[in-house]
Parts: structure tokens; sequence; C-alpha cells
């Protein structure tokens, strides 16, 4: 029944008939779970991630974002965290033990490579290949636990064969995991193409409507089981049933809002390429030659960059103040453009 990806977004994973006919999951605002009986209670406890008891565990609307969250990732099961640096601790935290290596590919946003870092006083190291998996046999150690991806990637927005990575990875049995926030599940699916686990700041585009703060992660029943026990419950960054709301509203206008992305920013790339004083625009349409491309990506958002030939600060300075539709500030992904 909920065979597409629009569908997904507007009806799977709810439930009217048993919330009064209401159209719009309910808002759980409850902090802990009663139960009839004693008995009752201390079974749920005995396996928390299948039972309400406390929000720091399973909430119902957070729950109907998940199940929508991880069909449209094809996974089995998803968790939801209270930011996107929330969601990738939890998988280095959960994941991760003294003596193993990371290694990144691409370039990888800034905050996940402070954060590995951090790593580093626990015996945890890192270290990274380019998009082009330049030296990736050489680079896979003996002790590599987990191959970490961005594609596209922060900033250049340069895009890597997924396939390839994870044929490599299942051959030196390394778990594999890609922030997939850039393209969303709408236009690409890692987990089809054989990765174990998939990372998102709903934040950006899913939540679309710069209002709410979150974090996904999609993979198998054993690895997100995994995760919630470790890094969601005992490191506690949760996902709200407010924030959970807002990231399902967006949700509904997911699809039609990326085609609009996609549209209006390939006509910003072909403007830009007819201008004298822009030496580079990094967009992902700008590498169809890749044989690969078409098979992992099903279109692109908005999200972009160039370069100024003429790139001193004060330059770039005027460039950027005389802009009017665009905000300065971090973030993207949302309905006015920063």
């Amino acid at each position: 029944m909920f065979n597409t990806d629009e569908k997904i977004c507007t009806h799977f994973g709810e439930n009217p008939s048993k919330n009064n006919g209401s159209v719009s999951p309910p808002i759980y605002q409850t902090s802990l779970f009663a139960f009839e009986s004693f008995k009752e209670f201390t079974e749920a406890q005995k396996l928390e991630r299948e039972h309400y008891v406390y929000s720091r565990g399973v909430n119902p609307t957070v729950e109907v974002l998940e199940k929508k969250l991880a069909a449209l990732e094809r996974g089995d099961k998803c968790k939801c965290f209270g930011s996107g640096m929330g969601a990738i601790s939890a998988v280095f935290f959960s994941l991760l033990e003294s003596g193993d290596h990371v290694l990144f590919i691409n370039n990888i946003y800034g905050p996940t490579t402070q954060l590995m870092d951090q790593f580093k006083k626990f015996n945890i190291t890192y270290s990274c290949v380019d998009h082009e998996l330049t030296n990736l046999d050489t680079m896979i150690q003996e002790n590599t636990k987990m191959i970490y991806v961005e594609s596209p990637g922060t900033m250049l927005m340069n895009v890597v064969d997924l396939q390839a990575v994870a044929r490599k990875a299942k051959d030196n049995g390394i778990i594999t995991a890609i922030d997939n926030t850039w393209s969303t599940p709408i236009f690409q699916k890692p987990l089809t193409l054989g990765f174990d686990l998939s990372i998102h700041s709903l934040t950006k585009y899913i939540g679309g409507h710069s209002d709410v703060v979150g974090g996904a992660v999609i993979g198998s029943y054993e690895l997100v089981d995994q995760i919630f026990t470790y890094g969601y419950q005992l490191n506690g960054s949760v996902l709200g049933p407010n924030d959970a709301y807002l990231v399902i509203r967006g949700l509904r206008t997911l699809p039609i809002r990326l085609k609009q992305h996609q549209e209006n920013t390939i006509k910003i790339v072909d403007y830009l390429k007819t201008k004298e004083d822009v030496a580079n625009i990094h967009h992902p349409s700008m590498e169809l030659n890749k044989s690969f491309l078409n098979k992992q990506m099903k279109g692109f958002t908005g999200l972009l960059s160039f370069e100024l030939k003429q790139a001193d600060f004060a330059h770039v300075c005027n460039f950027i103040d005389g802009l009017t539709l665009f905000k300065i500030g971090v973030s993207w992904g949302a309905m006015k453009a920063s």
C-alpha cells in the first residue's frame, strides 16, 4: 500500500482509527507512562526499546517519525536524536571500542572530525581518504572498525561511489556509515547500496522550516538496537515529541520541496556558469560524467558552493553583504536560503 516515498511521507506509520480519527499524529507530551500493574511495569523495563516506559526511551509521537524514516531509507529500524551530532555521537559511542580505527572518506563535516579528535583519549584513531578513493586499500588497517562517508561531501559537494565502498568494507568485515543529510532518503538510499547505517540531521531538508533541531540513524535491527542501548538512552540526546511532530510535518511536503529545490538550483548553477568572475562551481550536477552517479542518486538538492576569482576577504564580504534573498547564517535546507 505504501509503495512510494510520497505515501510514506504522508501516511505510513500513522493510524487515525486508534487516535479518535485524528489525521495528525497526537503529540504525547509526557515524560513517563503508567502501568496497570507492577508486573507489567517490570516486564516492560526488561525490554524498554519495545515498550513505552519513559520518553528518554520510546515515545509514540517520535515512533511515528522513526517508522517513516526507516521506510524511506528501506531500513529495518530508526532511532531519532536531539540533533544530528547527537546521532553521530551515538553511532561512534555505541560501535567503537578502544584500539579501533575509523576511516573517513570525502570532506567530512567539521564537528564530526572534532568529535573524533575527542575519541583519541579512548585510543580510537582515524584517518582520511579522498572522494576518488585514492589508496583506499592501503588506508584500511587491521583495526579499522568503521568507514564513515559523506556523499556529497561538505563544502565541495564531491560524490563517492558508495557501492564500491560498501563492497570493500564487507570484504574486510568493516561497518559502513554515511551522513546522508545532503541528499535525504528521497534522492539517495545508501542502505540499498550496501551501507549499514544512514545518518541524518533532521534540522535540514527533512525538517525543512528552520524551526527544529534533530537527528536520526537508520539501519538493521541489530545495529540500531545496539545504538539504542548504549548511545541513545545512556547518552541522553533525545528528540522530544513536539520536535518529532514538526519533523513529521516537514516530511509531508519533502518530495515536493526537493523537486523545487533541484529546479531552482540548476537554474542558479547555469547562471553562475555564465559569470566571468566565478572560478569554480561545486554541485553534484557538475559531475554527471561519473558512471555511478545516476545509479545512486535520483536527484540533487539545493546546497552548492562556488569560488570567486577575486577571493580576498574584503571582496568576499562585499559580495555576501550584497545578497538580498540569501540570509547570512549557519545551516541550510529550509524554506529560506542561507
